[in-house]
């Protein structure tokens, strides 16, 4: 005999049990969380175990307490780090932050041309590959016969020493950040001033007010809580730097631009002291913790 289609139609296809409605979501997203546990969840706590522990003679770990904490306040190497990426972040991030948000402003008015591709270009730096940026940087600033230090002579400034000056590799390192990053920001700034209502400045300019005053009364407040954001997590991306000191300079000369990060490689796959990294990585993270708390705490009290 015969199935009607609408039995037909109610088998599971290719042999796979029907799931219910409340257990099929958990099914679906199941893989994802199973990596995360297993890529973030599990690292993250045995590091924090790890950081209570030390190698004996033997090779195995054994707990010592608070023993790795105590010998990194009193690690000047560690605080030296610390010193020049605080340094780098000073400087830094109020400059990379400036110049984003003065190109979003540039690149949100709508008598600019090509607009989209001047957004897409200063964008682009963000996705380069860090290594290819690396090894166009080295070649730009070569002490002798870098394009950089060719330019400056025709200006009659003379060469810089760029890979020997403790100085100059901070300045390097600044200019490598800010050209990578402040593309990132300037399209979240950008984002952000395309919300603004634009009837806002209409009436702004009823009222007699320059673009000036506009910027400074009416842009910067209504953007307060994006600059925040961002100021944030520069903040927290500058005192994780890694990538630009280690290609860059190596963290040299003298580790002039040794930074938190770059420390943290170096005890753990040069000297190949896990527990001791672990206790590095952790104390970066109250700084980073307690950074965070200060400027948000400011930020809702200007807001």
């Amino acid at each position: 005999m015969a199935r009607s289609p609408a039995v037909a139609a109610t088998r599971p296809r290719f042999g796979f049990p029907r799931l219910s409605r409340k257990v099929a979501p958990y099914v679906f997203i199941a893989p994802a969380v199973i990596l995360f546990l297993l890529f973030m969840v599990y690292p993250i706590i045995y590091s924090f175990i790890l950081s209570f522990q030390t190698q004996n003679d033997d090779g195995d770990l054994v707990f010592n307490g608070l023993a790795n904490y105590q010998r990194l306040l009193g690690d000047s190497k560690f605080f030296q780090a610390l010193g020049n990426t605080v340094l780098i972040l000073v400087v830094q991030v109020p400059i990379q932050l400036s110049l984003a948000m003065l190109l979003a402003v540039l690149l949100n008015s709508k008598y600019l041309r090509w607009r989209g591709f001047f957004r897409a270009v200063y964008f682009l730096p963000a996705i380069t590959a860090l290594a290819a940026v690396s090894i166009v940087f080295l070649i730009l600033f070569q002490d002798n016969n870098g394009f950089v230090n060719y330019v400056l002579s025709l200006l009659g400034l003379g060469p810089i020493s760029w890979s020997r000056d403790p100085f100059w590799n901070q300045v390097l390192i600044i200019l490598a950040i800010t050209w990578r990053w402040t593309g990132y920001n300037m399209v979240i700034y950008l984002s952000g001033l395309q919300g603004i209502p634009g009837d806002i400045y209409e009436s702004a300019s009823v009222d007699g007010a320059s673009r000036l005053t506009q910027f400074f009364r009416l842009t910067l407040p209504l953007m307060r809580p994006i600059i925040l954001f961002t100021t944030i997590f520069s903040t927290i991306g500058t005192l994780q730097l890694f990538d630009e000191s280690y290609l860059l300079t190596r963290g040299g000369p003298s580790d002039a631009t040794l930074t938190v990060g770059a420390y943290l490689y170096r005890v753990a796959f040069q000297r190949a002291d896990f527990p001791y990294a672990s206790t590095i990585a952790y104390g970066l993270l109250v700084i980073i913790l307690v950074l965070s708390i200060i400027q948000l705490r400011v930020g809702d009290r200007e807001v």
